[in-house]
């Protein structure tokens, strides 16, 4: 019957002598990328950054005892943490109003050095690279601010290192991200610019690629027409070495081919052709009345139905 009240009871008391344990600073929980620095009557004691489950006393001794009274114990987080300042006004060689981003990371190294040498690290850090890089930018050329951001971006972490090692800061990578005109007016006249000059390099483009188009063609046209003419030099010689073979084999072919070139001569000519019945064989003579000028036509006997 006692046995379920004392486990109870057990089971209470142990989260309340835990709580009075921690109170009393017997033991802490120190979790990944944190410190706790533990000071005594104004004075830093010590510093625990070992994560998992601590025992001031075994770093301190009895004075660990006297903490929760007379001291206080500080957390700060070692994290690595990251920052991006926004259109940080910088004006160019030029006069030009520019618009800078930069990106930096911090982490904490020199937790009492953070917590006692600044009121206010974090915004001392973030003027201090502000400062440094509007120093570093202002009065460059556009062109030399737009292209070397990453040798600007060493520059400036140099300039800011040595100052936030003093806050128990460690500056890890800072980089000039974006670079950006502010003037509204100035951007649309940019624009304006950027586009005409993209229309006149595509016309431009496209001029050229019609002009070699044109050339090919041209070139090809040469080509194929002195073929043709090589082709219509040569035919000629041909023809007659193929009817001198003929004349040399057959008179009688020779004949019939020379007919029928004829016929395809005249008919090629579209001239007006009399047929005449194969009784018939006459010459007829147009006199000087009959066009104005002497012509002669013969007509020649077919072989035809009667």
């Amino acid at each position: 019957m006692y046995f379920i009240p004392g486990f109870v009871g057990g089971l209470l008391a142990i989260p309340i002598l835990l709580a009075l344990a921690r109170f009393f600073g017997l033991y802490s929980c120190v979790d990944e990328c944190e410190s706790q620095v533990f000071t005594l009557f104004g004075k830093v004691l010590g510093t625990i950054d070992k994560p998992g489950l601590q025992f001031p006393l075994s770093h301190f001794g009895a004075k660990a005892l006297l903490i929760p009274f007379f001291g206080k114990r500080y957390v700060v987080s070692t994290a690595l943490r990251q920052h991006y300042l926004r259109s940080q006004m910088v004006n160019s060689e030029e006069g030009t109003p520019m618009g800078v981003g930069i990106w930096y990371e911090m982490q904490v190294k020199d937790p009492v050095s953070y917590l006692f040498i600044n009121a206010n690290p974090d915004g001392s850090l973030q003027a201090n690279v502000t400062s440094s890089t509007i120093s570093t930018l202002s009065n460059l050329e556009m062109e030399k601010m737009l292209e070397d951001r990453h040798s600007l971006s060493r520059t400036v972490r140099q300039t800011v290192s040595p100052l936030s090692e003093k806050w128990g800061y460690s500056l890890g990578s800072v980089y000039i991200r974006k670079v950006a005109f502010t003037d509204h007016l100035m951007v649309q006249n940019i624009t304006e610019k950027v586009v005409k000059r993209l229309v006149q390099v595509t016309s431009a483009m496209k001029q050229d690629g019609e002009n070699r188009v044109g050339l090919i063609k041209s070139e090809t046209a040469f080509k194929v027409s002195q073929k043709m003419g090589e082709a219509s030099a040569a035919r000629p010689k041909i023809v007659g070495d193929v009817l001198n073979a003929i004349a040399r084999d057959d008179v009688e072919i020779l004949d019939m081919v020379q007919q029928v070139m004829e016929v395809e001569s005249l008919l090629a000519s579209q001239a007006s052709i009399d047929i005449l019945p194969s009784t018939s064989n006459l010459l007829i003579q147009l006199g000087p009345g009959s066009g104005g000028t002497n012509d002669i036509v013969t007509a020649m006997p077919v072989d035809g139905p009667r």
